[in-house]
């Protein structure tokens, strides 16, 4: 491993140490609900009221309870002013429930305000015992907002690879059925596909839906290797994008006529601490596909978004991308499969998983894939494979960049380059500077290979990144710029 790795690692390794310290950080409960227990009460259901004020969207229950070793069982639900909401039974100490998803056994949709009504159902308890429960009661959780674990899957720092754009029956994903027909395809085959592949991380699209979260936050927890990402795909008249990291409602109705625009859906994304990525912005828009390309009526500030999907499937789109980096805007390039059919076979274009984003983060979790996106720590697998890496780090006497990141270099001074290749012999490494080769591809010899090339700045703004072309000059691996002087 070159040097320039090492120090990537070691400057992350800070940047976990952060990250698990915010994880620490548990919101404190808005109400707590305290008792006791007693054999008197063996074998009866008893409700403890809260209030819910106006405005609240989600609510989070972690309930608790003593002399669980002495066999004493207490089961918990809980009702809404006009109702069942849902039970745990003993199973689950902890749940949520928001307007669009809900942790299994309960009951998603709006959170009226009012009277609220914690169930207790004491199954068992012995004479002898006395048993105090609590139940810390938690408003529009951000963390539950943003997605289905409470703890990162894993904690190391180094590249996770995943899918960030599918579709299964809560929109328009199908697949063939037992009998031979084509049906609505269920959202398990592609979180079991995904897994299959060897994915870290997903991000279900579905087209301006809520109703996958629900289906998503069910199986995170039997899927424990395999991060599921909120995802949404904003579907207009003028250009689709992906929000990511967010599980609220968010008024997509884009109209030039009694419409909002697309910087308004944008900002209100980023509000609930989402970020938000282009779709195959080059694709056309007629009746083959409606609203597909980037053509939005009035301007979008694009300094607001975070990235832009630079291979579709198998269709590489990098000019869009380069003429918003020309206008000043460091937008990170990533990948999605756009997979409508999770059986797809995996040498079919837009299988799951083709292409493959990679995301250098410090933790499998939904906070830690989002910042790799913001700080364009992502290389893009064309192919989808699955151990090809490509690595890029820029210096000078003074500083040093990795991709995404910015130097800042005087005019006259030289850059050093250097790209850490795995998996692509036989391949080249091709520079591009500004959208355009650098020079002539240089040959990768070995499995595991460092090329070091040189370049000057002219004191000017410009943005270099590295392609890997396969034997036959197609791109194989594309990775984001490093920004000089931006």
């Amino acid at each position: 491993m070159i040097q320039s790795i090492r120090s990537l690692s070691s400057f992350l390794l800070l940047l976990l140490a952060c990250s698990l310290s915010l994880h620490a950080q548990v919101q404190k409960p808005d109400v707590v609900l305290e008792g006791d227990v007693t054999a008197a009460q063996n074998r009866t259901h008893f409700f403890v009221p809260f209030a819910v004020p106006q405005g609240v969207h989600r609510i989070t229950v972690d309930f608790s309870y003593t002399h669980r070793q002495e066999k004493t069982t207490l089961n918990i639900g809980i009702h809404d002013p006009n109702g069942f909401r849902g039970q745990s039974g003993s199973n689950k100490d902890h749940f949520t429930l928001g307007p669009g998803d809900a942790t299994a056994s309960y009951i998603p949709g709006f959170i009226p305000p009012g009277q609220w009504k914690l169930l207790i159902s004491v199954s068992s308890i012995r004479p002898e015992l006395t048993s105090h429960y609590r139940a810390e009661i938690r408003f529009n959780s951000p963390l539950e907002d943003a997605s289905f674990t409470l703890q990162p899957l894993e904690t190391s720092a180094r590249w996770y690879r995943g899918d960030l754009h599918m579709h299964t029956a809560h929109s328009d994903g199908s697949c063939v059925n037992q009998s031979g027909t084509r049906v609505p395809c269920p959202l398990f085959l592609t979180a079991q596909m995904a897994a299959s592949r060897g994915l870290d991380f997903i991000a279900i699209s579905d087209h301006n839906s809520l109703a996958h979260y629900a289906e998503m936050r069910e199986l995170q927890p039997y899927f424990s290797k395999l991060l599921l990402v909120p995802g949404r795909e904003m579907t207009t008249f003028y250009g689709h994008f992906n929000a990511f990291g967010t599980t609220q409602y968010v008024n997509y109705l884009v109209a030039e006529k009694g419409g909002r625009t697309i910087d308004q859906v944008i900002s209100d994304v980023r509000a609930q601490g989402g970020i938000v990525s282009i779709n195959h912005p080059m694709s056309p828009t007629d009746e083959r596909c409606r609203g597909c390309g980037w053509g939005p009526p009035d301007s979008v500030d694009l300094a607001k978004v975070s990235s832009i999907e630079v291979v579709n499937a198998n269709r590489v789109m990098s000019p869009f991308w380069d003429e918003q980096i020309a206008k000043g805007h460091r937008i990170t390039g990533v990948g999605g499969s756009d997979n409508h059919e999770a059986p797809k076979t995996d040498n079919i274009p837009s299988a799951i998983g083709h292409p493959t984003t990679a995301v250098w983060a410090t933790e499998l979790s939904v906070a830690g894939i989002l910042d790799g996106i913001r700080a364009g720590h992502v290389f893009i697998d064309v192919s989808g494979s699955r151990g090809r890496v490509l690595e890029v780090d820029a210096h000078t006497a003074d500083a040093t960049a990795h991709m995404g990141d910015a130097i800042s270099v005087a005019n006259g001074t030289a850059v050093t380059l250097r790209v850490h290749a795995v998996g692509c012999k036989d391949g080249s490494v091709q520079t591009i500077v500004d959208g355009k080769p650098f020079d002539a591809p240089a040959t990768l010899s070995e499995d595991d290979q460092a090329i070091e090339t040189h370049w000057t700045s002219d004191g000017h703004r410009h943005w270099i990144r590295f392609v890997v072309l396969d034997k036959e000059g197609k791109p194989e691996l594309l990775g984001n710029s490093v920004y000089v002087n931006f």
